[in-house]
């Protein structure tokens, strides 16, 4: 099978450590109120970069950059759980009213491979429209 066919699994990983980066900085630094300016800068930034380093696959490289992102984000989180309420009383609060069957740290773990997936669709979309914008900057030079 030809090299372009395959993924590229070093780029994965090397972008999600924008997700091992923001994993630490929203459990003691970003409130969840601005964490999504932040990700919209990190998308732009993974689109760019995937969309000018691979030659096909753009949605699912950004895809699984995302999933690989969740690891990081739901691990950390889970981990790091008492830093976490500490900083994020809104959350707890938000959660202790909803009287949910399971604990916060149980619905973290439920919900984080969720917003992965959810993310990685988003992500995937912007790849895929940054490697179209891509491929007309490099077709008029």
């Amino acid at each position: 099978m030809p090299k372009a066919h395959l993924m590229n699994w070093k780029l994965i990983f090397l972008l999600s450590l924008f997700g091992l980066a923001m994993s630490v900085a929203t459990v003691y630094w970003i409130p969840s109120n601005i964490e999504p300016v932040f990700w919209c800068v990190i998308f732009i930034i993974c689109a760019i970069i995937i969309a000018r380093n691979v030659s096909q696959k753009y949605f699912l490289h950004g895809f699984m950059t995302s999933l690989f992102n969740c690891v990081w984000i739901t691990g950390s989180q889970v981990i790091l759980f008492d830093a976490y309420i500490a900083h994020h009383g809104g959350e707890q609060t938000m959660m202790a009213s909803a009287q949910l069957p399971v604990s916060l740290r149980t619905m973290m773990l439920i919900t984080g491979p969720l917003v992965g997936v959810v993310s990685g669709l988003v992500l995937g979309g912007i790849c895929w429209v940054a490697s179209k914008v891509v491929k007309n900057l490099y077709k008029n030079d």
